[in-house]
């Protein structure tokens, strides 16, 4: 067994490595290549008359359901520029608010860094994960998202916690009726062409985007397995661990939803003193 001093350089040398690919990313492959802020770009420029026209992976693609691009229609009222960084703004106080005094930590892992430089919204998710086991109507913001990491509600279920289960459900079920109501007002049919969208490229090649190539058909499967033995052996961890393994394509920058294993072990397990 290796001895705890070199179990502490081990740590602190991956952490020091982690915060070195940050800084390249940031300081010199955004200025070369120009992509910071590739998918936050889909958010600010969102178009409610044709929200789905552009393919998964590309730039200005919007994949989420109509709840979210009636959510964020309002921000190209802000020039480009001040949406970017009000969004990424808004993504390090996630940071921080997941890893609290391991934020430097949490940043060391690539994906967490290589999400702040693209802008998507998994770190926001994942703050849904931690806070939804106090605060189950959360989960809304998951289920309106990427859909699929929602198989974490599997824990209130196997645990017959059903007021929670009630409240999650509940909760996106008004907010997907109110934008239905709102279709039907508008005479638009967003969910049907959120549902062609998703359908139609199901399976297909990213594009100018890493994932890594796991079918979710078989992802899926073993995140129900995970959440729900973690269900009845008391261990919160797997619910993040599932609900990112579950998501519809597994994006490198997807990983950073594994940040809510942060304030997840230190609130449920008391791991702090001991990270």
């Amino acid at each position: 067994m290796p001895s705890r001093p070199i179990l502490r350089a081990t740590r602190d040398g991956l952490i020091l490595a982690g915060l070195l690919f940050a800084a390249f990313l940031f300081i010199v492959v955004a200025p070369q290549q120009g992509t910071f802020g590739f998918d936050a770009y889909a958010y600010w420029s969102v178009d409610l008359q044709d929200p789905y026209g552009v393919t998964a992976g590309g730039l200005g693609a919007f994949t989420y359901t109509p709840v979210m691009a009636y959510a964020f229609a309002p921000a190209h009222l802000l020039p480009w520029w001040q949406f970017l960084w009000l969004w990424t703004a808004f993504l390090v106080a996630t940071l921080i608010w997941l890893g609290w005094r391991w934020t430097l930590a949490v940043l060391a892992f690539p994906p967490v860094a290589i999400e702040i430089y693209h802008g998507n919204i998994h770190l926001p998710m994942a703050a849904a994960i931690a806070f939804g086991f106090r605060y189950p109507a959360a989960w809304a913001f998951i289920l309106v998202t990427k859909v699929s990491p929602g198989i974490g509600l599997l824990w209130f279920a196997i645990r017959r916690e059903w007021r929670h289960l009630s409240i999650a459900l509940g909760v996106t079920a008004v907010l997907v009726g109110a934008t239905v109501a709102v279709d039907l007002v508008r005479g638009t049919t967003l969910w049907i062409d959120w549902w062609n969208s998703i359908t139609s490229t199901a399976g297909g090649t990213p594009l100018n985007q890493t994932d890594i190539p796991i079918p979710l058909l078989l992802r899926l499967p073993a995140a129900v397995v995970i959440v729900a033995w973690g269900a009845r052996t008391d261990r919160a961890w797997t619910v993040p661990v599932a609900a990112t393994l579950a998501l519809p394509v597994l994006w490198v920058s997807g990983l950073s939803m594994l940040a809510a294993l942060a304030p997840v072990l230190q609130r449920r397990r008391g791991l702090t003193d001991q990270l």
